[in-house]
């Protein structure tokens, strides 16, 4: 059992509905890695954008899981310990899975989990314009399947504007990232803080 006693946890998939007649559930998954998902993994449950699991003392574990083919691929499918039937994996649908920070895999540099860039503070240059409330990844066609090749967006809530506007998260207007203070350095295109018209 990890030292779960001063964690950061981290979101790792949403569980979306019934999959299968012994429990399993379909997800989407919330990393591109698969680390996390290894069996017997000791995972906990949480309501939806929540930043900690609703009972931090009981954890479920991982059984099995497969990624599926067809009109699923890119999804995950759960197999939980306690979740048997479908009526109760109806109930744990529309939750969260989460781990302790501390369990994930270091990451290459250069890299980072979805909830580090959360929550940051994003500078044009020395000048703080917004804040990071989402990431957005772009889809294939099917709208289920994550192009590699595609940077990441940074969904930027800018003062005074109601929506959030997407910005590239790409290396060549990257300057600095220190997760520490959740500070953001970029050098921005003109043009790309204007908010949609």
């Amino acid at each position: 059992m990890p030292d779960i006693s001063n964690a950061n946890w981290v979101a790792i998939a949403h569980l979306l509905r019934p999959q299968g007649r012994r429990g399993e559930l379909l997800a989407e998954p919330l990393t591109s890695l698969t680390e996390p998902f290894a069996p017997d993994t000791q995972v906990w449950l949480s309501a939806k954008d929540a930043t900690q699991p609703r009972d931090p003392a009981q954890s479920l574990t991982l059984e099995e899981l497969f990624f599926p083919t067809g009109k699923n691929a890119g999804r995950i499918v759960l197999k939980l310990t306690g979740c048997d039937t479908i009526s109760q994996a109806e109930l744990l649908a529309g939750q969260q899975v989460m781990v302790p920070a501390q369990e994930l895999p270091t990451l290459d540099p250069g890299t980072y989990y979805v909830s580090d860039l959360v929550g940051c503070t994003l500078f044009n240059g020395n000048v703080a314009v917004g804040t990071i409330v989402d990431v957005q990844f772009a889809m294939a066609p099917d709208g289920k399947t994550r192009l590699p090749e595609a940077a990441p967006l940074l969904g930027l809530e800018l003062p005074g504007v109601p929506e959030p506007i997407l910005i590239p998260f790409v290396l060549a207007h990257l300057e600095s990232v220190d997760l520490a203070t959740k500070r953001i350095h970029m050098h921005l295109p003109e043009g790309l803080l204007d908010p949609p018209q």
